[in-house]
């Protein structure tokens, strides 16, 4: 039985009791990822120190993955850079959607902005009011940079007792990210899927004849043959 004299907890408290419950599975799920993430990194034969440090600095789940995979299929740094820096330019259009979140101060906008990510924006715009909307981006934005990093690490660490990736299939982990990443849209968007059919055609039409990395790059090519698809 409740007592009549319970505590009432004020409102900003039950707030931020709310936005950790509701975005904790969120939370979760981007440890999980972070730890194929490392171990499959480490497995493939990179250092433990480049997922952690990349997880830390760059802290772009899609990039990442797509950034090692070049790596590991044996594409050059420029060419990883490139791929990961061009899947991340949307970022730029969701930190104009939640500028007004970030607060006021040099060193919170810069902290802010790296806490963008896709899941965050959408977490945080999906709130009624300006307050509750920037107490969810800080709340999802700090959690799930700490569960992602924290994944990336313990996946790292356990990526080296894991020998060669192929006995496990773990060779195909990376592929299988990717298209995990873009089925969403695909579903979502026509006009997504008429520009990935010509891009594609172009990545496997090119893929024997330029270096590892490069056919990702010309698959951009894809979304001239739809110009409404860019945005």
């Amino acid at each position: 039985m409740r007592s009549p004299h319970r505590t009432t907890l004020p409102p900003g408290a039950r707030t931020g009791t709310s936005l950790v419950r509701d975005s904790s599975l969120v939370w979760l799920t981007g440890g999980i990822v972070g730890v194929s993430f490392g171990a499959v990194s480490v497995a493939g034969g990179l250092p433990v120190w480049v997922p952690v440090v990349m997880s830390l600095v760059v802290y772009a789940g899609s990039a990442q993955f797509s950034a090692v995979g070049v790596l590991l299929a044996g594409g050059g740094p420029l060419a990883a850079a490139a791929t990961g820096l061009l899947l991340n330019t949307r970022t730029a259009a969701f930190g104009l959607a939640v500028a007004d979140l970030l607060g006021p101060g040099r060193a919170t906008r810069l902290l802010g902005a790296h806490l963008v990510t896709d899941e965050t924006v959408a977490f945080a715009l999906a709130q009624p009011d300006p307050a509750r909307r920037r107490t969810a981006f800080w709340i999802s934005g700090l959690g799930l940079f700490a569960a992602w990093n924290a994944g990336v690490l313990i996946g790292a660490l356990a990526g080296t007792a894991l020998g060669d990736p192929a006995r496990y299939g773990l060779d195909a982990a990376f592929p299988a990210v990717l298209v995990a990443l873009v089925l969403p849209a695909l579903r979502a968007d026509a006009g997504v899927r008429r520009a990935a059919l010509p891009g594609a055609a172009i990545a496997l039409a090119v893929t024997p004849a330029v270096p590892a990395g490069v056919p990702v790059l010309l698959a951009l090519l894809g979304l001239f043959a739809f110009p409404g698809v860019r945005r």
